[in-house]
């Protein structure tokens, strides 16, 4: 078979990279090797198109135990000889086409990237971008996703402990299913994804290699197209009972002391996990493809090498205990083997059946050795001058904000995700099972440490669109103000940078000045970003979607009693506002939703303002002052205190304490850096005296169960109640039966 820049373009590499390939090698590859340069350099791996700016984000702290990026997740102290790891990764383009498998095999990739590093996970999250609920395929494709991420956590064993689920129409096509999982180890038990020692054995461990998932690196690094189905082979197949015993049987294994390093099978599976180990070693490695652990037969080289089949790993170990490491992977009734042994020379050489199949330096197929690394031309995005152009006097104050509030609290944005929260087992496994409360950060325990997590996902996309620099600041700004809320710490960040193609200069517009956001506002509020990644080639058929950088943001409570929930405790407590309150309805659920406006800038956010809020707030939970905390985000004030009436059956009073702001600003505009919290009427004149002189407003005090806004009787909690737990429901009525297999009959 001649090889030529033609058959590199249908691997999706091009002309070009072709030419590099050659000059690296000396010579034109074969197709086994031009099938692992697709692969290593596809997107998805290689983070070709936008490693030059991620190397821009903070990625030290004093906090951090790992270098960002240097192992396969973030690693960071919590104190008393303890680490918190946790990653945050996409797995969008297989959940478009078959999003039971696509989303259980995300939540499956996620947690081996913890356990790889040595810690057991206690926790996972998630975020989930959707379009409009009423379409058949969004229903589809929501049904499929959260039954795949439940029954894969469930069976697994590791609780579903938060998240959030947005709908917007640019989602259509394309959804994204963000997993993240959040691990405990011991400082000093770190397993290192690195191969060293000339002659030591790597030993493949874990499900045997099929056919499913090949090409998946550089599927995902293309565009959803209606003939994207015909790549369905390209989308893994998991297996959480697999991957259950697999956990076990590597924290069992690390414990031996004959473990060198680890590495997941997870994107571009073999030759991935070879190339990298070796790599960061300054290693090279021979493998025997036929000893590897197949279910089917007559396998190519090229197939084995790119395979994602799930539950896997490859380990390297010290020589002459391979049978004690394969021993206990028998006992876990996993296959295990022998697979080849490290070498001196740096180059990985695979071999089948005795023949030399493929000869590549580890060096040139990975991140930040040979790979190539772009930066893309950008310019601003047309629609952002309809953005600039916006102007809140052009819409009308509605005379009924009741029937407003009424409209708001249904929104599929806002309402209550119950339907999909109940189909997640939060408490498996016992780590959250005295935190399970509302508050808005999950807490969680961190078993062995006396010390609890608080862990959130968040990302209003919307704002991003609008301004993505600002959008950016406020999806970090937001987390942590959650974490905060919660009474935590924040600790750092991993991100899952969702955006369009990075060809379109608008697009990489969008891309940089969210990275720039970012970048400052984790510098603001010392959380830095410890890995992530990066999802390109999230499109629909007009363009892409909204910019969509994800953040998970891990909190550290030092213990489990500093926890603050969100609910609203006592009929008779005060209700306080900390923060300013501004006239401003840009880019809020309000306008949009209910008024209609699609481009409208962001809401007004000041980060000093924020950092300061924060601050204040955690003096003020940590002197045991309030008894609740809840943000102020989608659908404004009103909705932030309708959520906190809502867990106890309680209602407040309350009353606009600036009437220079129109009304509907004051209750539905989404302005940032605001906290409502409650405060027991005893309490009052010390809570005033810390507060000093930050800006703050006594908006009225929590009643029995009514609610009261200016004045006006606007009805009882359980009318509100619901319409907020139910909304959800009734637009996915066709699914009558979501913990049923059912849901996917659509």
């Amino acid at each position: 078979m001649e090889i030529t820049a033609k058959t590199a373009e249908q691997l999706r590499l091009t002309a070009e990279e072709f030419g590099l390939i050659q000059q690296k090698l000396g010579r034109t590859p074969n197709f086994t090797e031009l099938c692992a340069f697709s692969a290593m350099w596809s997107e998805h791996c290689s983070y070709k198109n936008s490693i030059k700016w991620l190397k821009t984000l903070p990625r030290d702290g004093k906090k951090m135990l790992v270098k960002a990026g240097e192992e396969n997740a973030g690693l960071m102290d919590i104190g008393d000889g303890h680490g918190v790891v946790f990653k945050i990764e996409s797995h969008n383009h297989p959940s478009a086409i078959e999003p039971f498998q696509g989303a259980a095999t995300g939540v499956g990739g996620i947690h081996r990237d913890i356990f790889t590093m040595g810690a057991r996970p206690i926790a996972s999250l998630n975020s989930l971008r959707f379009g409009n609920i009423k379409d058949a395929k969004t229903q589809h494709l929501l049904a499929g996703v959260v039954h795949g991420i439940g029954h894969y956590g469930n069976c697994f064993g590791v609780p579903t402990v938060g998240g959030e689920v947005y709908f917007e129409e640019c989602y259509h096509t394309n959804p994204l299913v963000n997993a993240m999982s959040v691990g405990v180890l011991k400082n000093g038990e770190t397993i290192s994804a690195t191969a060293k020692g000339t002659g030591n054995p790597v030993i493949f461990v874990g499900s045997a290699t099929g056919k499913d998932g090949i090409g998946g690196a550089s599927f995902a690094s293309a565009n959803i197209t209606g003939e994207s189905t015909k790549e369905l082979p390209a989308v893994q197949v998991g297996d959480p009972f697999q991957e259950k015993k697999l956990l076990e049987a590597c924290l069992e294994v690390i414990k031996t002391g004959a473990v060198v390093g680890m590495q997941d099978m997870g994107a571009a599976g073999i030759i991935c996990s070879t190339s990298e180990m070796s790599a960061k070693g300054e290693v090279g490695m021979r493998i025997d493809l036929d000893k590897v652990p197949a279910r089917q037969d007559n396998m190519k080289a090229w197939e084995l090498l790119l395979s994602e089949s799930q539950e896997r790993m490859l380990m390297v170990v010290t020589k002459g205990r391979e049978a004690e490491v394969v021993g206990i992977f028998e006992k876990w009734d996993l296959p295990a083997a022998a697979i080849g042994e490290v070498t001196d020379d740096g180059l990985l050489k695979f071999y089948m059946n005795g023949e030399l199949e493929a000869e590549i330096p580890a060096y040139e197929l990975v991140l930040g050795g040979g790979a190539p690394q772009y930066e893309r031309p950008y310019s601003e995005p047309a629609y952002l001058a309809a953005v600039r152009a916006f102007d809140a006097s052009s819409v009308v104050v509605p005379d009924d904000l009741r029937a407003v509030a009424e409209e708001l609290i249904a929104l599929p944005n806002i309402a209550s995700k119950k339907w999909v929260a109940v189909q997640y087992d939060s408490t498996v496994g016992a780590a959250n099972t005295s935190t399970n409360e509302p508050s808005d950060a999950a807490v969680v325990l961190a078993k062995g440490t006396g010390k609890a997590l608080a862990v959130t996902t968040d990302c209003n996309s919307r704002y991003v669109h609008a301004d993505p620099y600002t959008g950016a600041m406020i999806a970090v700004a937001e987390a942590a103000r959650n974490i905060v809320c919660s009474g935590g710490q924040p600790l750092g960040v991993t991100n899952c940078l969702n955006f369009g193609n990075p060809y379109d200069p608008g697009v990489y517009y969008q891309f940089v000045n969210a990275i720039k956001g970012m970048g400052d506002a984790c510098r603001k509020f010392e959380t830095p970003v410890t890995g992530g990644n990066v999802s390109f080639y999230n499109q629909h058929p007009e363009g892409a979607v909204y910019p969509t950088p994800t953040i998970g943001m891990v909190g550290l409570l030092d213990s489990v009693r500093d926890k603050m929930t969100l609910d609203f405790k006592e009929e008779g407590d005060v209700i306080f506002l900390l923060g300013n309150s501004y006239d401003d309805i840009a880019s809020s659920e309000y306008l949009h939703k209910i008024q209609g406006v699609e481009l409208s800038p962001a809401p007004r956010f000041d980060v000093d303002e924020e950092w300061r809020l924060q601050q204040k707030v955690a003096e003020l939970i940590g002197k045991k002052l309030v008894r609740s905390a809840h943000d102020v985000s989608e659908g404004g004030l009103f909705v932030t205190l309708a959520e906190s009436a809502f867990p106890r059956g309680l209602g407040f009073d309350v009353v606009a304490s600036d009437a220079s702001i129109r009304k509907d600003a004051y209750w539905f505009g989404e302005a940032q850096s605001r906290v409502v919290v409650s405060v027991a009427a005893v309490k009052v004149p010390e809570f005033l005296k810390v507060l000093g002189n930050f800006p703050a407003a006594e908006l009225g005090f929590v009643t029995a169960g009514s609610f009261e806004l200016d004045g006006m009787d606007w009805g009882f909690v359980g009318e509100w109640k619901d319409k907020y737990d139910h909304s959800l429901e009734q637009h996915l009525a066709r699914l009558v039966s979501p913990a049923t297999s059912g849901l996917l009959e659509m």
